[in-house]
């Protein structure tokens, strides 16, 4: 950093002087708070500051060499230009996921970003921050004409403790439904029952794939990732073919918040306010998309919007620290009914590889009519960190499925430029992760280690397969409360009722890129 960079009132400080201060301040181990350069420290209550000699030092401009461009409007992710010291570490890890090339330039009024927010995971400052929705969800558990309504999903649940000082992995799953309780929330529901029935409908879609009922093309790819998904229409908008039109859990659970269970509690859909607690920054992008939003059709509402606030993991403890609630503190307490129940399965959406883990589970049974044996079951050659994982399951009545798991952009980019030169791909369905460890180290998990390190994301997906290991109930077709749902509600899977509200579209944003290519 250059001393003529920083204010003529301020002294300027070098890169070495910042992070000496920083950690000595305390400040490597802080969340920042919404406001300037507030700090808000781990301990409830407290609130630290940045140094008088540091303020005014690194108001830089958007585009300044050093640093990722962050759009002002992003849904997902924020950057303090007062924190930013220029370090490059997201523009290292953008460069991992193989986004950067196009990255440092907006292009058309839209920036090139995928919103994973491992850039939020890697800066060692706290300059780059998920979008915080805070003040937002405080506002409407104040209101009491709101009903509303909250998911978690399963990766939060290995997160949260580490936030409240307890060993990274740690299950707080009971303590998190009780500290939202506390928060106000009227129910608590678990998005492991919308990730068992994204397994029932992208199952289904894979079996017609498969016997050719359907003309999409092989392989198909899963799609509950949103960064994948935006980072799929960026590059590859010519395979979007091989996308899975499956929502992802967090949509499902929004559509059917306000429709099915609004018709079953008989809750005008209107007074319904969904949140979802979730490990992802990018998932507050999928939120504003607007093809998703299906209840509106339903009830021909226009202004009815499926999934309202998306908090990520940090921001839960955020608020929960905010309150004085401390998850250490709390009793174990059950989710409410109707939209809870999930099965090991769902619980493996948390862990990379884990969809794949749980789709090939119902899909033995769903083609040949009988229960996968030990060996399908467990599936370990899915599991670990290898960049690409796969497998090759004997189905009676079908023959051979391959499968694969890819995580991390850059190998996603292995698959789809081979798919692209037209080479025979030997997967019928691929699994593919934006983050690495999928997501037990999303973008909005807690900062156990600045960058991630492979260390912490082994204990956090150790704990999610011991969790699947230790439930009765492991298949997503053997859900009772999905069961329920298709008889009651949704008729078969992949229905035209099914369709309408657990399936989507994608648009290409392949024209941004070749507008900076052409410029």
């Amino acid at each position: 950093m250059n001393s003529n960079e920083g204010s003529s009132e301020n002294k300027a400080i070098t890169r070495r002087e910042f992070f000496k201060m920083a950690f000595t301040a305390g400040l490597a181990g802080a969340t920042m708070a919404t406001s300037g350069c507030l700090i808000q420290d781990r301990t409830i209550g407290e609130t630290g500051w940045i140094p008088e000699h540091y303020k005014g030092v690194g108001a830089f401009p958007v585009q300044a060499k050093g640093r990722i461009a962050v759009n002002p409007v992003d849904p997902a992710i924020a950057r303090n230009d007062r924190l930013c010291i220029l370090c490059a570490q997201c523009i290292e890890v953008c460069r991992r996921q193989s986004v950067f090339d196009y990255h440092d330039l907006p292009l058309k009024g839209d920036f090139v970003c995928v919103h994973c927010g491992q850039c939020t995971l890697w800066c060692p400052s706290f300059a780059i921050t998920e979008k915080y929705r805070i003040e937002e969800v405080k506002a409407v558990l104040d209101d009491p004409d709101k009903f509303v309504i909250v998911q978690t999903a399963p990766a939060t649940r290995i997160g949260l403790g580490e936030e409240f000082g307890l060993p990274i992995g740690s299950w707080v799953q009971d303590r998190q439904v009780a500290a939202l309780r506390a928060l106000g929330f009227d129910r608590t529901f678990d998005t492991n029952f919308t990730a068992d029935l994204t397994i029932m409908e992208e199952g289904t879609e894979l079996i017609k794939r498969l016997n050719g009922e359907l003309p999409h093309a092989l392989p198909q790819i899963t799609s509950c990732c949103p960064g994948w998904i935006k980072f799929a229409e960026y590059f590859y908008p010519d395979l979007l073919d091989h996308l899975s039109t499956a929502k992802s859990p967090q949509q499902m659970f929004g559509t059917l918040a306000k429709t099915y269970y609004a018709e079953m509690s008989g809750i005008d859909p209107e007074k319904i306010v969904t949140v979802s607690i979730m490990p992802c920054t990018a998932k507050k992008f999928e939120a504003a998309r607007e093809m998703v939003n299906d209840a509106k059709n339903y009830w021909k509402k226009e202004h009815i919007k499926d999934m309202d606030y998306v908090l990520t993991t940090r921001e839960l403890a955020l608020l929960l620290k905010e309150k004085r609630i401390d998850i250490n503190d709390l009793p174990d307490e059950n989710y409410d009914s109707i939209m809870s129940e999930g099965s090991g399965a769902g619980v493996l959406f948390g862990a990379t590889g884990g969809v794949m883990q749980a789709a090939v589970r119902s899909a033995y049974f769903l083609i040949s009519g009988q229960n996968c044996p030990p060996e399908v079951l467990e599936l370990k050659s899915l599991h670990g960190l290898d960049e690409i994982k796969e497998a090759s399951v004997p189905i009676p009545g079908f023959g051979t499925v391959n499968v694969a798991v890819v995580q991390g952009l850059r190998n996603a980019r292995i698959i789809m430029e081979a798919i692209r030169r037209g080479e025979k791909v030997p997967y019928h369905f691929i699994e593919v992760m934006a983050c690495r460890g999928g997501c037990a180290t999303g973008g909005g998990q807690p900062r156990a280690t600045v960058p991630p390190s492979d260390a912490v994301r082994a204990k956090r997906i150790e704990a999610i397969l011991r969790r699947d290991a230790e439930l009765t109930l492991r298949e997503s077709h053997e859900n009772p409360e999905i069961l329920k749902l298709y008889e009651t509600f949704l008729g078969l899977p992949h229905s035209d009722k099914a369709y309408q509200l657990l399936h989507t579209k994608y648009s290409s944003r392949g024209h941004l890129l070749n507008a900076k290519r052409l410029g």
